[in-house]
């Protein structure tokens, strides 16, 4: 705790003192273009990675960056889609899982969280991605932990397109769907190609992208 406090008084001293404007318009609404689902995992930060002010991301996390199929249950990520896409507006939504992720082994080996009830629920929402990568290999290992990383991005991909305010700005192209692995070690992120079903590096899928960038962020 002794970091994070001290943390705060370095932000009010510094950062906020800096950015006073941007503060003062954010006080009074948000406009953020992209929602951002992520992992829970304390390795993964959004705007550090991304380089983006506050204001920018619409942020959900939670453990193996899930996103249930549309029900009639209501839970704080179908909530937080539905307010995303139809009162703030956003434009793209990201799924961004990570390498090493816990998550993922836990999915691989549920008897190893059978103490854990609500976890084991929860990443009852990965069965179709671990069912199919152990359908490709004879059995599950360590060594498959970065393929049903992957395949639990587009799995969740799949499951954001049930929601039904997702679905309608799909069909009228007003939002766009990202699937995104983060290399933790390497600082690399991997974007999905939906034809291809496979992962490149984010330079080369945004490459039109990258050649007109240069916006400055807030923090570094």
């Amino acid at each position: 705790m002794k970091k994070l406090i001290s943390g705060i008084a370095q932000f009010q001293k510094t950062l906020f003192k800096d950015h006073e404007k941007l503060f003062a318009e954010l006080a009074r609404q948000q406009k953020p273009e992209v929602m951002f689902i992520t992992c829970s995992d304390s390795r993964i930060d959004p705007n550090l990675l991304t380089q983006t002010n506050p204001g920018d991301l619409f942020i959900c996390r939670n453990a193996g960056n899930i996103v249930p199929p549309h029900s009639l249950t209501t839970g704080g990520i179908t909530a937080s889609i539905e307010f995303g896409t139809s009162v703030l507006g956003v434009k793209h939504i990201v799924i961004c899982g990570h390498t090493d992720c816990g998550a993922m082994k836990g999915a691989m080996n549920p008897g190893a969280i059978k103490h854990l009830p609500h976890v084991s629920n929860w990443l009852a929402n990965t069965a179709a991605a671990v069912a199919r990568v152990e359908a490709r290999n004879d059995s599950l290992t360590q060594d498959h932990l970065l393929e049903l990383t992957e395949e639990n991005v587009i799995l969740q991909l799949q499951h954001l397109e049930t929601h039904p305010p997702v679905a309608a700005k799909l069909a009228r192209g007003e939002l766009m769907l990202h699937g995104w692995v983060y290399d933790i070690e390497h600082g690399e992120v991997y974007c999905y190609e939906k034809n291809s079903r496979g992962f490149v590096p984010v330079a080369e899928h945004y490459a039109h992208i990258m050649a007109n960038s240069g916006s400055t962020p807030v923090a570094a």
